[in-house]
């Protein structure tokens, strides 16, 4: 009960999806980069989602107070508070270089330091992280310079981002598998698909579960 006299405190905010979480940060990022907000279509294309999705996603961070709408603007959305002002759990993966020839993924010499990230992401499975070089898939919101947290896996669904191995050549990709036809395909018209034909020697080495914007690692 408050005393007569004191404010009433705040309300609680609630705590962010990972979901949300990435919906707040692409704002942010595109308000950083062009200087306006992102309209729900915008927004849409990044996240890969539909427009309504997207407005439904920013519905749930302006319940939550992370976000305010202008009313009656396109592009009239303000943060109010930032998604990495709250302290989360953290875990540390290994960032990698460039992968050598031959040298196994996780090898020694491969790792530069290491990357925070959630808990949660973390235990999904084992996990490395690998910094993008290249725009290839700047449609996917992964961008040059930009870090990919992976789950290790052998495996991957159509559809999927993967980091795979092909002719001893890593690359950040989505997947496709048509019937018998199976291509490593960029997120950028200015780059043409990979088609992997019998005699190509390709491997998936994970899933890209998260990015990381320009991550710093810890030496």
């Amino acid at each position: 009960m408050t005393e007569p006299g004191k404010r009433r405190g705040r309300r609680p905010i609630e705590e962010l999806t990972e979901t949300q979480r990435r919906v707040l940060r692409e704002v942010r990022d595109f308000l950083a980069h062009r200087g306006f907000p992102p309209t729900a279509k915008e927004l849409g294309e990044l996240l890969e989602v539909s427009p309504a999705t997207a407005h439904e996603q920013v519905g749930q961070l302006v319940r939550k107070g992370y976000v305010q709408r202008q009313p009656k603007k396109a592009r009239g959305l303000a943060i109010l508070r930032d998604p990495d002002d709250e302290p989360a759990d953290l875990v540390s993966v290994p960032l990698l270089g460039m992968i050598p020839a031959g040298s196994p993924l996780l090898a020694e010499e491969n790792v530069l330091g290491d990357v925070m990230i959630e808990r949660r992401l973390a235990s999904t499975g084992r996990c490395f992280a690998l910094r993008v070089n290249g725009d290839s898939m700047r449609g996917a919101a992964i961008r040059d310079g930009d870090v990919v947290i992976v789950r290790q896996q052998p495996v991957a669904e159509n559809g999927d981002i993967v980091i795979a191995m092909r002719n001893d050549e890593a690359t950040v990709k989505r997947l496709s598998i048509r019937g018998h036809t199976i291509e490593l395909r960029p997120e950028n018209s200015e780059y043409k698909p990979i088609a992997i034909g019998p005699d190509d020697d390709m491997r998936i080495l994970g899933k890209v579960i998260a990015v990381n914007r320009n991550e710093i690692p810890n030496a």
